[in-house]
């Protein structure tokens, strides 16, 4: 069984980058780089998706980073006063 090819970062951009110029075919794209087309049309893919985040306004995603760091947090002190009523029961202790 043949082993599985390995492509560098670098590979990774510039084959996709080469499909959307539109210069050349995929198959001519694939048969130049040793990629097979269905590979090609995947990293495409990939790629046009990765550009839309890098452009995408980064406050609003740090904002959104930050809403569920706070939701997150307050989950865990609301578990962590429900442990401490039922310890607090168990031991008898009253506050």
């Amino acid at each position: 069984m043949p082993m599985k090819q390995q492509f560098t970062p670098h590979q990774n951009a510039s084959v996709p980058l080469a499909a959307m110029k539109g210069d050349k075919t995929v198959s001519q794209i694939a048969s130049l780089h040793q990629v097979h087309p269905t590979q090609i049309r995947q990293w495409e893919k990939i790629a046009k998706e990765g550009l839309q985040s890098i452009f995408a306004d980064k406050r609003k995603r740090e904002d959104k980073e930050k809403d569920d760091l706070i939701e997150e947090l307050y989950k865990i002190i609301g578990q962590r006063d429900t442990e401490l009523a039922w310890l607090k029961k168990k031991l008898h202790l009253d506050s």
